[in-house]
């Protein structure tokens, strides 16, 4: 066996149904007293039942959570977490909530608690993404890693469908790039495998039964194992692409990842054949190059749009993004050529299967 490093993340994670209830002892456990909640607007109902739950350490609810992190949206909270004297923050909803969450501990270092309600996966990683002037900046740093994740599922099934299958797929894009990181390594790709394989038969009957409890926590598992992935390697091709076209033109970023997921796969399918050979596995394939092919008909069975047409991305932007793409590219096992990387990204436009 060659030789590898794993670095693990350290959260704790508590995992079941009600797990909701466990907040107040978990902010015992952080010494935690005023906690300050984050939600979006369209979530503030569930941020208030948070409110309830923690009564007079309760310091106050932000309900602006908005996608891709906007640095004012940010700062905003920065400010409104000192105003209240909060002492941690309590982060529900999905990635932008809790990247949110992360905006301010990356400024205040207060430490977070995640309650994730999509399968973003952004709860298990120490990376943090804030837009300003149309571009997207990324980092790592291990003050936005939340401390404690609970992981309610029960707090999934008024998830609507069409968010559910794409969220699913965001979160299965981490475990595919997980398997051909430059920083891979048998742990990871463990996890990596069984996440797909999980979420690969998890989504379809979510989207045929909603309600389906035993599905929802099934997935949730799943996004936790691409979660705790993308914390602990690197990404590659299909991240950065999805942050240019987010970042850039404000696509929705779970859609985002959908289109471009079988075409990246596919890009990297001959330069990381092993890899590609796991994802085909973990759908029911067998070669690499099935790979790009079976997610791209998982994702068409999801009802979830394969074309970026579809989700807001004008034909005039193409240039400009495989233009931003081909900056500064995160190491990626083909190398990044944008004749190449524009061609994917008119296929993705056009929603034509990768070849």
């Amino acid at each position: 066996m060659e030789r590898f490093v794993y670095q693990g993340t350290p959260s704790r994670v508590v995992f079941g149904s009600g797990a909701l209830s466990k907040l107040p002892e978990e902010l015992d456990r952080l010494g935690a007293r005023r906690a300050l909640i984050l939600s979006t607007p369209e979530q503030l109902q569930l941020a208030n039942r948070v409110r309830g739950i923690l009564g007079e350490r309760a310091a106050g609810v932000c309900a602006q959570a908005v996608m891709h992190v906007p640095v004012e949206v940010a700062r905003a909270a920065c400010e409104m977490a000192t105003e209240l004297g909060a002492d941690c923050c309590v982060a529900i909803g999905g990635g932008s909530t809790i990247g949110l969450g992360k905006a301010i501990a990356l400024e205040s270092s207060l430490p977070i608690i995640a309650v994730p309600t999509t399968y973003a996966g952004s709860e298990m990683t120490p990376i943090f993404g804030l837009t300003e002037g149309r571009l997207k900046r990324t980092g790592r740093d291990a003050r936005v890693l939340p401390r404690t994740v609970l992981y309610d599922p029960s707090l999934t099934l008024s998830l609507p469908v069409d968010i559910s299958a794409a969220s699913g797929i965001n979160a299965m894009a981490h475990a595919v790039e997980a398997l051909y990181a430059e920083d891979a390594n048998p742990i990871v790709s463990l996890m990596a495998e069984e996440s797909i394989r999980v979420l690969g038969e998890s989504l379809p009957k979510i989207v045929r039964a909603p309600g389906d409890s035993e599905m929802r926590s099934q997935a949730l598992y799943g996004a936790w194992l691409a979660g705790t992935c993308l914390g602990a390697v690197g990404m590659a091709l299909h991240h950065k692409l999805c942050h240019t076209l987010g970042g850039t033109f404000n696509l929705h970023h779970a859609q985002t990842h959908a289109a471009m997921l079988a075409h990246t796969a596919h890009y990297n399918h001959r330069a990381a054949p092993e890899a590609l050979q796991k994802v085909a596995r973990a759908l029911g394939g067998h070669e690499p190059a099935e790979a790009g092919r079976l997610l791209f008909e998982l994702i068409r069975q999801l009802g979830i749009p394969v074309a970026l047409a579809d989700i807001g991305l004008p034909e005039s932007g193409l240039d400009e993004a495989a233009e931003l793409a081909c900056k500064n590219p995160y190491v990626n096992p083909r190398p990044v050529e944008r004749g190449a990387i524009r061609q994917l990204l008119q296929d993705a436009w056009e929603g034509r299967a990768p070849h």
